[in-house]
């Protein structure tokens, strides 16, 4: 129809987005509601991390054993960069397909599961709810643990890095405010360079994720 995906309606980009969804990323399935609150990015916030160390005592207490590794992940972890006022909390579990040792816990705090994919799991609270915090469970050791780890503390050392990385989502906040998924999509070209200037970093300095 010569229109942009982000002027078409909303029904329109969900539609488009499920059928694409399941080409680019076969064995994912969507649980519940879609959708969510509008985008907005805001300056870095000196008490995202204290959140963070809330959100992960109650973790720790409701997952006990189940929970190998828990780490803050995502812009929020990264001193000084603006990001979506959403605590992004990776646990890493023995395994993934073992849904009875987490899922239950998870649900029990009010975080429903919303999405299935091979390797990974994902948990946010319930529309209607604050989104404050959005729960990703992985497999300890997985290329999806590592590779998460290592964005966030590339952009810890890279402050070049980290203000290209602010502005570009100030922009894509302003063009996607309705559409959580085509600003997350829009992100990846960006993620993906600065993944393999990580990966050369990581190796210079002998970079082993640990725990922070």
């Amino acid at each position: 129809r010569g229109i942009g995906p982000e002027a078409l309606p909303a029904a329109d980009r969900e539609a488009l987005w499920q059928e694409v969804m399941a080409l680019r990323y076969p064995g994912t399935q969507l649980v519940g509601e879609s959708g969510g609150d509008p985008v907005a990015v805001v300056p870095y916030d000196p008490a995202w991390p204290e959140a963070f160390v809330a959100w992960r005592e109650r973790l720790a207490v409701a997952l006990g054993g189940a929970a190998r590794r828990i780490e803050h992940v995502g812009s929020t972890a990264v001193p000084g960069l603006a990001a979506k006022p959403v605590i992004d909390i990776q646990v890493s579990v023995p395994e993934v397909a073992d849904e009875t040792a987490y899922v239950p816990a998870l649900e029990g705090l009010g975080l429903p599961l919303r999405a299935r994919e091979p390797g990974h799991r994902y948990f946010r609270p319930s529309r209607g709810s604050p989104r404050d915090v959005q729960i990703h469970v992985c497999e300890t050791g997985s290329a999806w643990e590592r590779a998460h780890l290592l964005f966030r503390d590339y952009l810890r050392a890279h402050p070049t890095a980290r203000a290209a990385y602010a502005a570009l989502k100030g922009t894509l906040a302003e063009k996607y405010r309705d559409d959580r998924v085509a600003y997350n999509e829009a992100k990846t070209g960006f993620i993906l360079d600065a993944l393999e200037a990580a990966e050369k970093w990581a190796a210079a300095t002998a970079w082993a994720g640990e725990a922070s």
